[in-house]
């Protein structure tokens, strides 16, 4: 086995943290995501709500209509942060290298580790224990020779489950009769692409892996890999300065079309996206707006800047882009900074050399801050650090757009 690659995934994280904090919902439908009445989607919910076919980013409004006694709770994301840290530094002892793609799941290279399927095993049944012992929740874990064969078998046994896909082959008599759909990457207008030309399983692909390549391109061609379990990706530790940009986003709960609101509500956007740079010590060399109107058509518009990663310069350039747009009622909107470098790939700007632009950046967001303080009867003495948080940022922003 030239890799051992484990793939540790919680099983229902948000929910399960709840339940874990508040003994009462043990048992029962808990669905995390916005409120019933609101606009959005589920995050996450239990696997008893599982049983009446809700799922994550399903429509609210359709969780409550299938399971209107439901428990309905909004996420937490810090205390879930937190934890999350807790689960790296357990999953981070075992591995030379470890890749988190969420919160709440990552794959571990224990190749040196390990030494073999046995020790990966030995390995995997650990992190188990210590997840359940220490932090009180359950993972399903899977052991594999490649990235996407352990996320197969981390899937297989869930909840709380474990499962091994030692070789190439064994991925393959697994998966050789199962719908396309179970294949990584395949999502619905994926499969059904392959549906209309008469692939419907893995073997399918095998047996026409020309005609998927000729039906998605690049795609077809990983596809076509995957069918036969070929997959010889690394697993690469993330780094922050390797995302393509770093933005925050509110959905209104009615749709909004006074566009100096728009324009304040971006203040807050823009205090989040600051913070959230400052905090991994990137810039962004441009400024991206998004829209989504109230049909659900979604636009997107960008200015290259100079290094920035201030509240007061991504404010300023977002409201140019703002003015730019076709002026309709608006569901969604969000900004964010891309082109992303660290210190020492940033090239000096006015603001490195003169401590008086430095300043008047910093007067420039104050002065701000006080209008919306004045403008809406805010009082963000003491508690704008709460506003990073998701949940107040929404409350916050609703607010505003109640007192307009």
């Amino acid at each position: 086995m030239e890799q051992i690659i484990i793939h540790v995934d919680m099983d229902a994280f948000f929910a399960s943290v709840e339940t874990r904090d508040n003994p009462a919902l043990r048992g029962k439908p808990l669905i995390i995501g916005s409120l019933p009445g609101e606009r959005g989607v589920v995050a996450t919910c239990s696997y008893e709500a599982r049983r009446y076919g809700i799922r994550s980013a399903m429509n609210i409004k359709e969780a409550y209509r299938r399971c209107p006694q439901g428990i309905y709770m909004r996420p937490n994301i810090d205390k879930y942060k937190a934890v999350s840290g807790q689960l790296h530094e357990i999953w981070d002892t075992y591995a030379s290298a470890a890749e988190a793609i969420a919160l709440d799941e990552a794959y571990l290279d224990v190749t040196e580790q390990a030494g073999n399927l046995e020790g990966a095993r030995r390995i995997a049944m650990t992190i188990k224990r210590r997840i359940r012992e220490e932090i009180g929740l359950t993972c399903s874990v899977g052991v594999a020779y490649s990235k996407t064969a352990a996320k197969t078998a981390s899937e297989e046994k869930k909840p709380d489950g474990y499962f091994e896909i030692p070789t190439p082959q064994d991925f393959i008599a697994l998966m050789i009769d199962r719908d396309v759909r179970s294949l990584y990457t395949v999502g619905e207008m994926t499969a059904e692409k392959l549906y209309a030309s008469g692939i419907r399983t893995v073997r399918d692909v095998q047996e026409k892996r020309d005609t998927v390549v000729r039906l998605l391109g690049k795609q077809g061609q990983w596809l076509a890999r995957l069918a036969f379990g070929i997959d010889e990706r690394k697993v690469t530790p993330y780094r922050p300065q390797d995302a393509k940009s770093i933005g925050r986003e509110v959905t209104f709960q009615e749709d909004v079309d006074d566009y100096a609101l728009l324009q304040d509500v971006l203040v807050l956007l823009a205090l989040c996206v600051e913070r959230r740079a400052k905090r991994y010590g990137l810039y962004g060399n441009g400024v991206t707006l998004k829209i989504t109107y109230f049909d659900m058509k979604g636009i997107t518009r960008s200015r290259l800047t100079s290094a920035c990663d201030c509240a007061a310069m991504i404010w300023q350039e977002a409201v140019r882009l703002l003015d730019s747009v076709e002026k309709r009622p608006v569901r969604l909107i969000g900004v964010a900074i891309y082109n992303l470098s660290g210190e020492e790939g940033r090239q000096l700007t006015l603001e490195d050399c003169f401590t008086d632009v430095r300043q008047r950046r910093d007067e420039e967001l104050k002065r701000l801050l006080d209008a919306l303080q004045d403008r809406y009867h805010l009082d963000f003495a003491g508690h704008l650090d709460q506003i990073y948080q998701m949940d107040t940022l929404h409350r916050t922003v609703e607010y505003m757009r109640k007192h307009i």
